[in-house]
């Protein structure tokens, strides 16, 4: 009886059979290859150059951003004075002085002040208020004084004003805010930005003698937009 039934006999492998000859490939696909590989390079080479000038242009960019961008201006509170506060019934001949200087920081820019309106407040109370500039053009890296003196019909201030003032002065300090206000433009090169409405708020404490403490002497005041 066959062992193997129908399936097929085993055929032993000639060990000595030589191994299937490799083809060699045409000059015509060693030259796509190359091609393609020169092709894969300029093409790297190319968005390498175009990726350095996107971040060369990019630093010059950020570079003037930096140089060209408004800087706000810088308000400093020097003095501040009311000379009747040591006199219990000082109000009928009050006055208040002040000085403060605008810096304007920037170093190719130039600021447009419209006319600037200086507002002095207690306890959040306008005390009195008065035009202090002309429209005006202030130069990069200047400095532009602002002083002024309010008395008479610019100085609203009543007799029971005038005890609060008394009895904030027998604690050593009275506390005031000198609000200054003015719509500004920025001039950059040939071109003028829109208009801003400009605000510096200085709060100032003066002692017993009505003069402006040490502490607010020569303090920047905050700078805002609205």
């Amino acid at each position: 009886m066959n062992h193997w039934g129908n399936r097929p006999l085993p055929i032993e492998s000639d060990p000595e059979r030589p191994p299937p000859i490799r083809r060699h490939h045409t000059a015509r696909y060693y030259a796509h290859i190359v091609k393609d590989s020169l092709t894969t390079r300029i093409s790297k080479f190319i968005c390498s150059i175009f990726l350095s000038l996107l971040l060369i242009l990019g630093v010059i960019s950020f570079i003037l951003w930096l140089s060209l961008r408004p800087h706000r201006p810088r308000f400093h509170i020097h003095d501040f004075s009311i000379p009747s506060l040591s006199q219990a019934d000082g109000f009928q001949n009050a006055e208040i002085s002040f000085n403060a200087t605008a810096r304007n920081a920037n170093g190719h820019i130039g600021i447009f002040y419209d006319s600037m309106q200086g507002t002095v407040y207690y306890r959040d109370q306008n005390i009195g208020s008065k035009s202090l500039l002309y429209p005006f053009y202030q130069e990069p890296k200047n400095t532009t004084i602002v002083e002024d003196v309010l008395s008479g019909a610019t100085l609203t201030v009543s007799s029971q004003r005038w005890m609060e003032f008394m009895n904030d002065r027998a604690q050593g300090t009275v506390v005031f805010r000198l609000d200054l206000t003015s719509t500004i433009r920025f001039k950059v090169s040939t071109w003028n930005t829109k208009r801003h409405r400009m605000h510096a708020n200085c709060d100032v404490s003066v002692g017993a003698d009505g003069l402006i403490l040490a502490a607010s002497k020569g303090k920047r005041c905050p700078v805002y937009f609205t």
